[in-house]
């Protein structure tokens, strides 16, 4: 079973909506947490949010290319192995600037790392399964109430 094609739009709603979410929940925490200011850490998960919006789109078309090409369903293993990959990269693009950022050591902005993947590994995962349990019907609805998007089905 393949999945739905997804236009850039639909790509850019998906990890926009993900990432205003997250940054609601994750600066305050953050900033308690590190000690720092609440404009430091909002600004922080601002601009990692930013790189992982154009990292989502990215890495989401590459990870739907290959899901259809060795045939996967979208199950738990795979959204699993999703969510696991996904963060790798993210952590490798956001430890050096972190530290940059906040005038920590290279350790320090991967301690902090780890603990945003820890909020954010179960984040990605709940998101996208709900995400995956709620696209048909979001697709119907546009498409009656005169939106662009075609339901599922016709992609």
């Amino acid at each position: 079973m393949t999945q739905a094609k997804k236009t850039l739009k639909e790509r850019f709603i998906h990890a926009f909506l993900f990432e205003v979410l997250a940054i609601g929940l994750c600066a305050p925490a953050a900033a308690w947490a590190m000690g720092k200011s609440l404009f430091e850490m909002g600004v922080l998960t601002a601009v990692i949010a930013w790189i992982a919006l154009v990292w989502n789109m990215i890495y989401n078309a590459g990870f739907d290319r290959i899901e259809n090409r060795l045939g996967w369903t979208r199950n738990l293993r795979v959204r699993v192995v999703h969510a696991f990959g996904f963060e790798l990269g993210l952590i490798l693009i956001v430890i050096p600037l972190a530290a940059w950022w906040l005038s920590i050591s290279l350790w320090q902005a991967f301690v902090l790392d780890i603990a945003l993947v820890l909020f954010y590994l179960p984040y990605a995962f709940f998101y996208n399964l709900a995400y995956d349990r709620l696209r048909p019907h979001a697709m119907k609805w546009l498409g009656r109430n005169g939106g662009q998007a075609a339901p599922a089905a016709a992609r």
